[in-house]
């Protein structure tokens, strides 16, 4: 297919590549150029100078960028991807955002007979290179179907969950989960610790019943190590528990555990973990 994607950061960049990769014609737009340029020096494709221009050919445009106003901006805009955007396309957006901007987007699509799916992802970097994302997906049926070949690109699973707004619901599902299985894991490694056993061999044990998780699996020992210069940003965490928080003011959901932990990742901001992967936690016990 003619794809167009706009962003390439850290997730944005390898998802592009595996569609191109794949054998779509696919055209790159990013804020910065450099980028740009650094993803067309490695993968087959072209660079268009703003989202409208990536998208005027496109069947599918892909958008993974940082916030609701970035969404705004890059897909209804002055400049943004439906200005140009061909009718009968589809706008599948992977940004981590509100479900508010996923309807008021979509809104915009159905008027100018423009098919839209919120696709927020989980899985990472590590996800993201290796083609292996899990997908959560709000919108119509058939315009997943349609969409869902080509995500297949860089995704081991899609799902839709339901309506438009759907798939970002689900992703805060999944950060608050998250936030308490890391926050769990940080106080029964600093508890180890403190307990003067040997931390591997409690993990080799513990990882094979009820208390395994993939934060175990994957982060247990550079947590012990204070080693945090990689993975999903404290920041990006935050971002994604204030949507959830706030969205939680809205449906009455009690978030007790969450708003905690939001709070306990302020701290580690104010030490300097702001780029920090998320099982920095660890770290504001062992100060």
């Amino acid at each position: 297919m003619r794809a167009a994607f706009i962003g390439l950061g850290v997730m944005g960049f390898p998802m592009a590549g595996h569609l191109a990769e794949s054998g779509h014609v696919v055209t790159v737009y990013n804020r910065t150029c450099e980028k740009a340029e650094a993803w067309c020096r490695k993968h087959a494709g072209k660079i268009a100078s703003t989202p409208a221009d990536a998208a005027s050919e496109a069947e599918i445009v892909f958008s993974c960028v940082g916030n609701d106003d970035d969404v705004r901006d890059v897909l209804v805009g002055k400049n943004g991807a439906l200005a140009a955007i061909p009718a009968g396309s589809i706008i599948v957006d992977h940004t981590t955002a509100s479900a508010d901007v996923a309807r008021e987007v979509a809104g915009v699509c159905s008027r100018k007979s423009v098919g839209f799916l919120d696709a927020p992802l989980s899985g990472g970097e590590a996800g993201a290179v290796s083609g292996q994302l899990t997908i959560m997906v709000g919108g119509e049926q058939a315009v997943f179907e349609r969409a869902n070949p080509v995500m297949a690109c860089y995704a081991k699973a899609a799902t839709l969950i339901g309506g438009v707004g759907s798939g970002q619901l689900a992703k805060m599902v999944n950060q608050i989960c998250i936030a308490g299985v890391v926050q769990g894991l940080a106080e029964a490694l600093h508890f180890a610790k403190r307990a003067e056993l040997d931390v591997e061999k409690v993990m080799t044990a513990i990882s094979k019943g009820a208390a395994q998780s993939w934060q175990m699996e994957n982060r247990w020992q550079t947590m012990v190590r204070n080693e945090f210069d990689f993975g999903f940003a404290v920041d990006w965490m935050r971002k994604d528990l204030g949507i959830a928080l706030e969205e939680a003011e809205r449906n009455d959901a009690k978030l007790e555990l969450a708003r905690l932990v939001d709070e306990f990742y302020a701290e580690v901001q104010s030490m300097g973990g702001n780029r920090w992967d998320t099982s920095s936690l660890i770290a504001r016990l062992e100060e």
